[in-house]
């Protein structure tokens, strides 16, 4: 099957700007979810602030004010956006929605399991709780399936790349 020229040259304008469209991805992924995380903090289903990343930085008082707060969903975005492009290069090949649970699933287990307990971001496993850590792990699921699948639909879908048939299904329609 040939592709004529005005097909090639559409697909050609259809090129989406892989470093805009990460730092899109990342940033709406950490305001979405770290406002999540923010509501279910305050809703007390997990007892890790929302701050968790910066612990290091600030007191843990400072962290439970508002500004504290704010600062904390910066500090997801900043993450956020910095996982995009480390799932853009690690994972990008992939299609569908399994990458972006496990990419969520990794990033889990190495905050709350690993890394985090290690640094003092979070409790140990014995003493943070069996809701923390089950909501974080559900966040942190959604929140890899989102960045996951985001980027697979965009990269990865080759229907919106072709040339919309003019007529077809529309007179089976009425």
């Amino acid at each position: 099957m040939r592709v004529s020229h005005s097909q090639q040259k559409r697909r050609r304008r259809h090129r989406t700007n892989r470093l805009m469209f990460g730092l899109n991805l990342g940033f709406f992924a950490g305001l979405i979810f770290g406002v999540g995380r923010w509501i279910v903090y305050y809703l007390q289903y997990t007892r890790v602030v929302p701050g968790f990343l910066i612990d290091s930085f600030f007191r843990i008082s400072f962290l439970k004010t508002g500004w504290g707060q704010l600062l904390g969903l910066g500090s997801f975005i900043v993450f956020s956006i910095v996982a995009t492009f480390l799932y853009m290069f690690l994972l990008g090949r992939f299609k569908g929605p399994w990458a972006g649970l496990i990419y969520g699933a990794v990033w889990w287990g190495g905050l709350f399991l690993v890394i985090g307990p290690l640094l003092g971001l979070v409790e140990p496993i014995r003493q943070i709780g069996y809701n923390t850590l089950s909501t974080e792990l559900a966040v942190f699921l959604i929140w890899g399936l989102f960045i996951g699948y985001t980027y697979a639909f965009e990269f990865h879908d080759e229907a919106s790349r072709e040339p919309m048939m003019s007529g077809v299904g529309r007179a089976g329609a009425r």
